[in-house]
């Protein structure tokens, strides 16, 4: 008998497993990233939008933007993630939505719908041959002249997830190729991770063309 093929990161069931009971996953600080609220302190200057939050697991990103004013709905593949993220916007008294979703498949049901695109630990967690179709995705969703906020993992691991990237590579994934679907605004080494993560995080602001 052959042996069933083990899940990975393209099942819901992979990440399912990863949030049953009232286990932490070990991606989630139990906060918002404080690269992303820093950008947002440093950046007054940014209107409130429409802010679609991929992966947002238990909200704690997507909550924060709420609580600046913006319109957020945040997509998550599970569905106990979706509903504790829920819970956690209605404690709050936050006006966040969340569904459940696979990012991959956002575009067809939101095309150019969102003014801002937040990423944080979504990147990292696909398949990383699936990151042109996930550059595709959060591209088809933004309004021309949206703009995507990216946290993300660099470094070398390559037995995710969570799955490293170069932070060269990334850069022309996103924008580096003359074809590139976005203008970068900026892109570096993230100032205010958190103590464990320091080193390996980088910020990336990009704005799709109009």
């Amino acid at each position: 008998m052959t042996a069933p093929l083990p899940i990975g990161p393209s099942d819901p069931s992979f990440w399912a497993e990863k949030y049953q009971g009232n286990y932490r996953p070990p991606w989630d600080l139990g906060q918002a990233a404080p690269p992303l609220k820093g950008f947002l302190d440093r950046h007054p200057e940014l209107r409130p939008g429409k802010t679609a939050v991929v992966g947002s697991g238990l909200g704690n990103d997507a909550l924060l933007f709420a609580q600046r004013g913006f319109e957020v709905v945040g997509f998550d593949f599970v569905a106990a993630a979706i509903a504790a993220a829920h819970q956690a916007a209605v404690q709050a008294d936050l006006p966040a939505t969340f569904l459940q979703r696979d990012v991959f498949l956002l575009g067809e049901e939101f095309p150019q719908q969102f003014d801002y695109v937040v990423e944080h630990t979504c990147y990292c967690a696909i398949d990383p041959a699936r990151r042109d179709d996930y550059v595709r995705s959060v591209h088809g969703i933004l309004k021309p002249g949206g703009q995507f906020i990216g946290l993300f993992r660099c470094d070398a691991k390559t037995n995710g997830p969570p799955f490293g990237s170069d932070p060269e590579v990334l850069q022309r994934r996103f924008s580096g190729q003359a074809e590139g679907p976005f203008e970068r605004l900026s892109f570096g080494l993230a100032p205010d991770s958190v103590a464990a993560r320091q080193g390996k995080e980088y910020l990336g602001w990009f704005r799709k063309a109009a």
